[in-house]
């Protein structure tokens, strides 16, 4: 984890309180913290750093602060995505472009460009092997990615390092083949770093980032409000982007219909997701930073590939705003 991190970092066990994290026993060649341990000055709870990755989730059985409605129910990543089967189909998804694959999309670099330049940090949360951070490191001064999945962020980090990867892609059955690719020049590794955390309870001080952007990750979470929530808190008070993206495909087995953000009939979230978001988004901000206005709604297609024969295609709504 790059040492410059450290600024930004909150214990997000404590939220909604901010209470710094302080490192610990720490081994630091240069810039470079790999391994050591973060430690809250006010709860106490500590949090690893091992070969480089920061792991900066809440504590599942905390069901004071739950029932309290301070955070919310943060469950672990789920073992689906740690598999190499989901990793290679996310790869795939990521970076399928700059191998020339054929059937390869080009969300990324739509998403992107619904992003202007602008001076400060970057947050993709949700960020799975990093496509999103690697684009927006050509247009801020930092980008920080955060996902639930250990495996994820590993292979992000070690994309930021070597700045190519070889990876396998399932053919049919047990065959496979090796793809690889290498990361274009304008692409800035120094500027860009991985995170273990969770998007419900960003471990981030409020108001740290110009520009935070959640794709494809508002229905795959179990508190979607916390998430919209979160995303408001960290982003600064005026001058800040915020991109938001989803299919919002709801499944009970994820999230309880109560808590979603649409596709019910009744209740506070009736109706279309992309709509609901986009009010939670123009709410009135509780610690008094200027109005959010949407500058631009649309959708990308994207695409997972679990064989050479089997694709998912999505349709992504978002929408930008800024402030």
């Amino acid at each position: 984890m790059k040492r410059q991190i450290l600024k930004f970092l909150i214990c997000p066990e404590c939220l909604p309180e901010e209470n710094c994290l302080h490192l610990e026993d720490s081994r630091c060649p240069g810039e470079e913290i790999l391994d050591g341990r973060l430690e809250c000055g006010g709860c106490g709870k500590t949090y690893p750093i091992s070969e480089g990755i920061a792991c900066l989730t809440i504590c599942k059985s905390n069901e004071e602060k739950v029932k309290s409605g301070k955070v919310g129910d943060i469950p672990p990543a789920t073992s689906a995505y740690e598999t190499p089967e989901v990793l290679s189909a996310y790869l795939w998804s990521h970076y399928a472009d700059l191998f020339g694959d054929p059937d390869a999309t080009k969300a990324y670099s739509q998403w992107a460009e619904q992003i202007a330049p602008v001076s400060g940090a970057a947050l993709d949360a949700g960020c799975a092997t990093g496509r999103f951070c690697f684009e927006m490191s050509a247009k801020c001064d930092l980008v920080i990615g955060i996902d639930a999945s250990r495996s994820f962020i590993a292979t992000a980090r070690r994309i930021l390092r070597e700045r190519n990867l070889a990876f396998p892609i399932k053919e049919e059955g047990l065959i496979c083949s090796q793809k690889s690719f290498f990361l274009p020049p304008e692409w800035d590794s120094a500027k860009v770093e991985f995170i273990v955390a969770d998007a419900q309870a960003l471990p981030f001080r409020s108001g740290s980032f110009a520009c935070v952007a959640s794709l494809n990750v508002i229905d795959k979470t179990s508190g979607p409000f916390e998430l919209i929530k979160e995303a408001r808190r960290v982003a600064r008070g005026t001058d800040a982007q915020l991109l938001l993206s989803d299919p919002f495909s709801w499944s009970e087995n994820i999230c309880d219909p109560k808590d979603w953000l649409g596709g019910t009939v009744e209740g506070r979230f009736a109706g279309a997701g992309i709509d609901n978001v986009a009010r939670l988004v123009c709410a009135q901000d509780p610690d008094g930073g200027s109005a959010w206005t949407i500058g631009q709604r649309g959708s990308v297609w994207w695409k997972i590939r679990n064989h050479r024969n089997h694709f998912e295609l999505i349709r992504s709504l978002f929408l930008k705003a800024q402030r």
